[in-house]
């Protein structure tokens, strides 16, 4: 099928957009850590039962070692780490905001490469960061926190989107080196997803915050049904959608199509929340899309 991978890359994005809204509703409910953990948990079930529909185990074990080496570790760093920042991020300043800094995840890809591929930018690309950094930061400065706002909340929920779209970088780096050859999204976000639910509940042992998770969610019985039907746009369809981009696009469109979340949450925040959106958040918001567009375009 011609332009699967740009499919794939839209596709992704619409993904994305919807579970923002969800992901960000059922962390005001329950916290975003008891989201990032009961998420992992259902996509790991859903991708399971969907590998053992389509290629007959529950997950990839005939795959070789190095697979299971590049796409666990991604797992961990764009699902658990990278994840766990970015739910924060939307209880601090909004699903749009939050959707936002997460287009920073093609430019810091692009460093990445440059640091450890040795692949230069070429002043066109330098032209395209710079407009997508400008355009993020205008739209920073003019998100306007409520008047009851803690102290250094929205400084806290900007950080927390700059390190979410730092973890979504690496792992999309590590991504595609354990996806070479012709190795299935589903099977490669199977992987991903085990490593990251491993590592999350882990943690959540060590910190004893495992069964007050489980507490929790058994009170908001609404939430979980939202991070049910969350898990399944989000991590299953939207994380592989991604994966399959990467793999039948050039990664500099994939990932240009993929930072499209941005705009489609616009108008949902607008219509639907009834969030305040002035000309400079829809200018600066077009201004960073405008930017990762001329970088990997370029």
């Amino acid at each position: 099928m011609n332009f699967i991978g740009e499919i794939a890359g839209l596709a992704t994005s619409v993904f994305f957009a919807i579970t923002a809204i969800i992901f960000s509703r059922s962390s005001q409910m329950v916290g975003s850590q008891v989201t990032n953990r009961i998420r992992l948990l259902f996509a790991l079930i859903y991708l399971v039962i969907l590998n053992l529909i389509l290629f007959r185990e529950p997950l990839p074990f005939s795959a070789d070692s190095s697979r299971w080496m590049w796409l666990g570790l991604s797992g961990v760093i764009g699902l658990a780490l990278g994840d766990a920042f970015l739910f924060q991020s939307y209880v601090a300043v909004g699903a749009r905001l939050g959707s936002l800094l997460l287009a920073l995840a093609p430019i810091f890809g692009s460093i990445i490469a440059w640091i450890f591929f040795h692949e230069t930018l070429t002043p066109l690309q330098i032209l395209g960061v710079v407009l997508a950094l400008a355009g993020i930061a205008w739209v920073v400065m003019s998100h306007e926190a409520p008047a009851d706002t803690p102290h250094g909340h929205t400084q806290r929920g900007v950080f927390f989107g700059v390190m979410a779209g730092l973890g979504q970088a690496v792992g999309l780096v590590l991504s595609k080196q354990g996806m070479t050859g012709s190795f299935s999204p589903f099977q490669a976000n199977a992987i991903r997803m085990l490593a990251a639910a491993i590592f999350i509940w882990l943690w959540a042992m060590v910190e004893k915050q495992a069964g007050t998770t489980i507490k929790t969610i058994r009170k908001q019985p609404k939430a979980l049904q939202l991070i049910a039907i969350g898990a399944v746009v989000g991590p299953v369809l939207g994380v592989s959608a991604s994966l399959l981009a990467i793999q039948h696009a050039e990664i500099g469109v994939a990932s240009t199509l993929m930072a499209l979340p941005p705009v489609i949450v616009l108008p949902i925040s607008y219509f639907v929340f009834k969030e305040k959106v002035g000309w400079q958040g829809v200018a600066g918001t077009l201004l960073a899309i405008v930017g990762v567009a001329v970088l990997f375009l370029a």
